[in-house]
């Protein structure tokens, strides 16, 4: 979420101020884009989030202590105070770096396990913690970090009145919240992918046409306060949970700001002027940078304003300009998948998404010439709603199961896409090897939660008892690293 804020008012001159400069960046980066001073190597990123919880698999929050024991720039705070997030460093996937990427993580996350124990707390990759109740979810457990509170005071002041949910799946959940802090129930990784200008919306809409493909067989939130919902119930709490919008702005047209967007691009410039038309500021926090001023002397302008603004508009597929060794550079963030189950779980999906999304960047009769907008977003929440008992649109095949989908069409299109990557065939098929037979044998992380939930039901455990019953063998499962689909039910 970034850096620390101590402001907690702002006047309404800070927000005419804030939206003339965000307009003065976003003047500046149309005239970058128009020289072509970016950098263009193709380097990857994964920033994963993680889950707190104690001995009984009921969330700890300790986000606090457990950062003090670890003194580890790369773990940061997350909105809850039982949430963390690790941020890989940037790293190429040709060769052996899908394979280092593993080998990191893993060994990180161990490390990071013996220092979490320290606080009485245990690492867990999931996408929604099942054992989460309402009262965890208050602001009393927001983290300790000075943006969060203004974020929350900021989008409550704009929503008026309370947030409201309303998550109808295989039972239904109807809540509602003073606060955005439900939102922290919400645990997810993401995909960075840098893409040079020119090839930036090939990159964009090809996430986007993929979107519900990746969230329905990477599933791994079916649970949210006692209830089976979605397979991925983590997109629809997250787009209610932080959605400012009253019933009359609903009504009005008014885009909410979890969004999965409206329509193909042309340019990442479509995506930064659609931010700054559409939505007003939430954080008007001021830099001393004049974009100008730097441009002038040779610099590389940071953008701040611009940047802070992006970071509060959710999209699943988020735009974002950042500035390394001197060198400006654009990235797709890839947010639709939730964490876990395992990090060759997580390994592999990044493997499907990097490497079908590459093949179908590059080919010359683009997907999303054949595959509407609108159609798009349908699969994306077909995906989260159904997982793997989904059916997609895709051209050429029409309606098809998607585990069918994946295995027939796409995977060889990733496999593809991996070899443009320069990936060692033995990575590439490995890991693409586990989604072949996540689709092959139907379990996902949700499919496996649904299924060990209903034997513990059987064995006579009510729900609570039975979701956490589940979550300790989830907890324990995920430490062998083997993937989900090999896991036993019962």
């Amino acid at each position: 979420m970034g850096k620390e804020l101590s402001t907690i008012a702002f006047a309404p001159q800070d927000r005419v101020r804030f939206r003339h400069k965000v307009r003065h960046c976003l003047d500046t980066l149309a005239q970058m884009l128009d020289e072509g001073t970016f950098a263009s190597c193709e380097l990857t990123g994964l920033e994963i989030e993680l889950n707190l919880v104690d001995a009984d698999a009921r969330p700890a929050m300790r986000n606090a202590e457990v950062l003090d024991h670890l003194a580890d720039p790369t773990f940061q705070t997350e909105l809850g105070r039982f949430n963390l997030e690790l941020n890989t460093p940037p790293r190429s996937i040709a060769g052996d770096g899908l394979g280092a990427y593993e080998k990191e993580i893993v060994e990180t996350l161990r490390r990071a396990g013996e220092h979490a124990a320290k606080a009485e707390s245990g690492l867990v990759l999931i996408g929604m913690l099942p054992t989460l109740e309402p009262e965890h979810l208050v602001l009393a457990n927001l983290s300790a970090n000075h943006r969060y509170r203004l974020l929350n005071d900021e989008m409550a002041g704009a929503r008026g009145e309370q947030f409201d949910l309303d998550i109808a799946g295989v039972e239904r959940l109807r809540s509602a919240s003073d606060s955005i802090v439900p939102e922290a129930a919400c645990t997810s990784v993401q995909f960075h992918l840098q893409v040079s200008p020119d090839r930036f919306a090939r990159y964009w809409n090809a996430s986007q046409a993929i979107a519900g493909v990746q969230v329905a067989i990477g599933a791994n939130s079916p649970y949210f306060h006692g209830r089976r919902l979605w397979a991925e119930t983590r997109i629809a709490l997250f787009e209610q949970a932080t959605d400012v919008r009253s019933e009359e702005l609903k009504a009005q047209g008014v885009r909410p700001r979890v969004w999965f967007g409206e329509r193909w691009i042309t340019s990442v410039f479509d995506l930064f002027e659609e931010n700054v038309r559409y939505f007003p500021p939430l954080l008007p926090i001021m830099t001393d940078e004049d974009p100008t001023a730097v441009r002038a002397v040779g610099g590389v302008p940071h953008l701040g304003e611009l940047r802070l603004h992006n970071g509060t508009v959710y999209r699943w597929n988020r735009p974002v300009y950042d500035v390394m060794d001197g060198r400006p550079h654009l990235r797709v963030e890839n947010r639709v998948l939730p964490s876990g189950p395992t990090v060759v779980d997580l390994l592999a999906n990044a493997a499907f998404y990097f490497g079908l999304t590459r093949q179908l960047a590059e080919e010359e009769r683009p997907i999303w010439s054949r595959l509407s907008f609108a159609t798009a977003e349908d699969n994306f929440h077909r995906g989260a709603r159904f997982g793997l008992d989904a059916t997609m649109h895709w051209p050429t095949v029409g309606e098809l199961p998607v585990a069918e989908l994946v295995r027939s069409v796409l995977l060889p299109k990733a496999h593809q896409g991996l070899d443009r990557f320069g990936v060692d065939p033995a990575h590439r098929d490995r890991l693409l090897g586990i989604i072949e037979e996540r689709c092959r044998a139907g379990r996902n992380g949700a499919t496996w939660q649904t299924g060990a939930v209903q034997a513990a039901e059987q064995r006579g455990l009510p729900r609570s008892a039975a979701l956490r019953d589940m979550l300790l063998r989830y907890w324990a499962l995920q430490q062998t690293n083997a993937p989900v689909h090999e896991w036993p039910v019962d």
